[in-house]
């Protein structure tokens, strides 16, 4: 299956040492070889960059590499096809606009005979599940608050009930961010960890390769990562657990309850 890779953190951070392991992945460490993407969320703006290509051989994931965006919200994706060609179209993360913010969301899973109808005004461009199953979410979304965007206590009961339902047709792996929330939500595998003072540093289990944050970032630096698998050997990852769904702010995990 594919894998995941997100950011959140309190300030714009560029993700570089996390990708150069999790790009490994798409053709060196593993055989996620069919295609990858990556958003970045800039203030009201959305930076993506997609292939087709295994990003292990994509010049456009070496420039990612290389080139230190800076965002608070990153989600990327590299693929290992269940469902639809190995195309650009098919190629996560996918975006759509919703109250007048973009969206971004990618999938790690299958969910077999998952094809739902009269989605509304969200339509899927290429013939994956993943892509069908986001316009879904939104499309349930737009339709229960139809005024305009509500408070976060609002909104994540209806994205959890929307999840569970989808959810129960498959494996669900998903991140999901508006540029101000960041929800991750684990069927199977995922896991994050946040990095925060005091620092240290990091060794990548798919690169030979060590950061110390001591020396990148300030006292006030937080920065949460989340993965399908951890990308580190040298850290505490934390396993969310199946059936639970996450939000992400300023670098931290919230919980919200139902009630």
């Amino acid at each position: 299956m594919c894998q995941l890779l997100g950011m959140n953190c309190n300030v714009p951070t560029d993700i570089c040492f996390s990708f150069e392991g999790f790009s490994a992945r798409g053709g060196k460490t593993d055989d996620h070889s069919d295609g990858w993407g990556i958003a970045f969320f800039e203030g009201k703006g959305c930076r993506m960059f997609l292939d087709a290509q295994p990003s292990v051989a994509s010049p456009v994931a070496e420039f990612v590499r290389s080139y230190p965006i800076h965002s608070t919200h990153v989600i990327a994706h590299i693929r290992k096809a269940t469902q639809g060609e190995v195309a650009l179209h098919n190629c996560h993360p996918f975006r759509r606009e919703l109250w007048g913010q973009y969206w971004v969301f990618a999938h790690n899973g299958n969910l077999p005979n998952f094809d739902p109808e009269n989605l509304g005004f969200y339509q899927a461009v290429g013939d994956t599940d993943s892509e069908k199953a986001f316009c879904m979410m939104l499309e349930t979304l737009r339709s229960r608050f139809p005024q305009g965007k509500p408070d976060i206590k609002e909104l994540y009961p209806v994205l959890q009930e929307i999840t569970a339902v989808i959810a129960k047709l498959g494996i669900f792996n998903y991140l999901l961010s508006d540029g101000v929330h960041f929800f991750a939500y684990c069927s199977t595998n995922l896991s994050y960890i946040v990095r925060q003072a005091p620092f240290a540093a990091a060794h990548l289990i798919d690169q030979d390769m060590t950061v110390d944050f001591r020396e990148v970032t300030t006292e006030r630096d937080r920065v949460a990562v989340i993965a399908t698998t951890p990308l580190t050997d040298n850290e505490v990852w934390t396993q969310i657990q199946p059936g639970e769904l996450l939000v992400f702010q300023d670098g931290l995990p919230l919980k919200y309850a139902l009630s």
